[in-house]
């Protein structure tokens, strides 16, 4: 990982991810298992060169970059996500994550799932749910990895499908009524930003926030118009109150207003240093980080997508940015703190995680 080594007092850490997207947590060795099984054909002829594959720094924006002839990260990603085709499918996907998020001390996590992805392959709506749902339930009680899921828009696919993909998921949600299954309880947005502007979705944020559910949306970093994209993440949607958190969100550093704004409403980003590490210089990308931080934004630090991300988890996006932003133990406290603030979990558990913390922190 960059020559860094996680350190003893990293790992210790009581850990909140806030943003991961499940489908990028498939490691090579579930993929390839899952393919054998579901008889699914892979353009790799051995594990070996699957495992290969992932090595590479995808074409993150063919759209901004130009073709360089590397596949772009999207394309690898649901080429990967073909293998998920029963419940047992979605069901070992999420265990697999829980059992790892366990060796990294993750205590809570909300991780982003869409449906869309499958739908359309013909895989039902109750296969997916259903898997990670029983997931939700045995990490949480095997793994002592609780979850709370967040229910993506695809962002490059035509609204009216999302809307209806969510119409089909709401059973599942944790909704105000009570009358759902409790897998998600907020939404969001996932996939190609490029001209998809936040806004177009919405009548779906308005429909989660009358069942109840949160709302947050991915800002990404250096993409076609990310600013607007943020200031009307911040003041537009929602009929004007605007979301909850930000997923990404680093350009804010290029507008004051948007410092301004995150602060005074309170709205965290969730970060995920090393997908951008990718694509920018440590000397370019930590300055910026720390800026947000004497700025005074709230934000956390995360994952993403790990397995196509150099298999970089959590861990080693808080140890880069403890390296290279001169973090203290403190600092890093400060960041677990965060994470638990801006997360939606139940008091019982932001109460134990920051309990942990504070003896953590006090052995060091």
């Amino acid at each position: 990982m960059d020559g860094l080594e996680i350190t003893p007092f990293i790992i210790s850490l009581p850990k909140v991810e806030l943003h991961v997207h499940i489908q990028g947590t498939l490691t090579p060795a579930l993929r390839w298992k899952l393919a054998h099984k579901n008889n699914i054909p892979l353009r790799y002829p051995t594990y070996e060169a699957l495992v290969d594959s992932y090595k590479i720094t995808y074409n993150h924006r063919r759209e901004l970059n130009g073709d360089n002839g590397a596949p772009t990260f999207l394309e690898t990603y649901y080429e990967g996500c073909q293998v998920l085709c029963t419940e047992d499918d979605f069901y070992e996907l999420a265990m697999t994550y829980f059992e790892k998020a366990k060796d990294m001390n993750v205590r809570y996590v909300e991780p982003f799932f869409d449906t869309q992805a499958h739908t359309k392959r013909g895989i039902p709506v109750e296969a997916i749910l259903n898997g990670f749902l029983r997931a939700q339930h045995d990490g949480a009680r095997e793994l002592g990895v609780k979850s709370n899921w967040i229910f993506c828009f695809l962002r490059d696919h035509p609204v009216e499908e999302g809307l209806k993909a969510l119409h089909s998921a709401l059973p599942w949600a944790q909704t105000k009524d009570g009358n759902g299954k409790g897998l998600f309880h907020a939404v969001g947005l996932a996939s190609n930003e490029y001209d998809r502007p936040p806004g177009l979705f919405e009548e779906g944020f308005l429909l989660a926030k009358e069942a109840g559910l949160h709302v947050t949306m991915h800002c990404d970093v250096d993409q076609k118009d990310v600013v607007e994209h943020m200031r009307e993440g911040i003041f537009n949607v929602c009929g004007g109150s605007g979301a909850e958190r930000i997923d990404h969100g680093l350009n804010a550093i290029d507008s004051p207003e948007l410092i301004a704004a995150l602060k005074e409403k309170n709205i965290g980003l969730t970060l995920c240093p090393h997908a951008y590490h990718r694509r920018q210089a440590t000397e370019v990308l930590f300055p910026k980080i720390r800026k947000l931080w004497d700025e005074g934004v709230q934000f956390c630090i995360n994952s993403d997508d790990p397995t196509y991300m150099h298999d970089v988890w959590i861990d080693g996006n808080m140890m880069k940015v403890y390296r290279y932003c001169g973090f203290t133990k403190s600092d890093m406290g400060k960041l677990v703190r965060n994470a638990v603030e801006m997360s939606w979990a139940d008091e019982v558990t932001k109460r134990e995680i920051l309990q942990d913390l504070e003896r953590v922190l006090g052995r060091y």
